[in-house]
């Protein structure tokens, strides 16, 4: 599937990358402002808004003033897909480069929209079809229209246990902050305490007690690990030919 409008026309970079950030913004439903978008692109307002009313007319996204936008279903099948993309190239450049997870993120937006719909599937297959980016954050499937999302790190309780996933957009003091205290992407971590009122919070990594505020603690996102099976013990195993089973609480 190449990344092309409603109209036929490919999409640019610009737009390409303006679609990310609106999906980002309005994952949990709702639509972003204009100045949330500008933002999270480092341009101007001014900017974003023209962008906007492109983008409208291409079919990609729904713009109305002081209501701020919205991806249409033919934009954000386009988001997702520019992320499914961006992923697979930071995989190559961590894992075929030797990049560091951390500059991945940069180096693969310099040549990502280049590339070929021929090259990523090759890209994607080469790298043995990856599960996730260097980050640690779930590559959708192809055709997708959603990107499975992670909770904070600070979402969970004590007791719980994920393994860990950081954001490049993470702020620089705070990713080496962290690496600092051995939270890097794919380590795993367990709650130890959770201090009430936004309190901090207390993570074992490997062995060693951690203390995280409830802002650091916010900008890292985890997969949690599920729950086991409870084991049915054979006194409460039904007889064989029984009727009765009873479903797993």
């Amino acid at each position: 599937m190449e990344l092309a409008a409603p109209d036929g026309e490919p999409i640019t970079r610009t737009e390409r990358e303006t679609l990310k950030s609106v999906y980002r913004l309005t994952n949990n439903g709702g639509s972003a402002g204009t100045g949330d978008v500008a933002d999270a692109l480092g341009v101007t307002p001014g900017t974003v808004t023209a962008i906007m009313k492109r983008l409208d007319t291409r079919g990609l996204v729904t713009h109305r003033r002081y209501r701020g936008v919205a991806l249409t279903e033919d934009g954000r099948r386009i988001a997702v897909a520019a992320i499914r993309r961006h992923r697979i190239v930071e995989r190559f450049l961590a894992d075929m480069l030797g990049y560091a997870w951390n500059e991945a993120d940069r180096l693969a937006m310099s040549f990502e929209h280049e590339l070929p719909q021929e090259v990523e599937d090759r890209l994607y297959a080469a790298l043995d079809r990856p599960a996730t980016c260097p980050h640690g954050f779930p590559i959708p499937e192809r055709e997708a229209d959603d990107v499975p999302q992670l909770p904070p790190l600070y979402a969970l309780e004590v007791g719980d246990k994920a393994v860990v996933a950081v954001p490049g957009s993470t702020e620089p003091e705070v990713m080496a902050f962290l690496e600092t205290l051995g939270i890097v992407p794919g380590v795993e971590v367990e709650i130890q305490e959770k201090h009430p009122f936004d309190g901090p919070l207390v993570v074992r990594v490997r062995d060693t007690d951690r203390t995280l505020s409830q802002r650091v603690a916010q900008q890292v996102f985890v997969q949690p690990h599920r729950a086991a099976e409870p084991k049915v013990s054979p006194a409460t195993t039904p007889l064989s030919g029984s009727s009765e089973r009873k479903e797993s609480a």
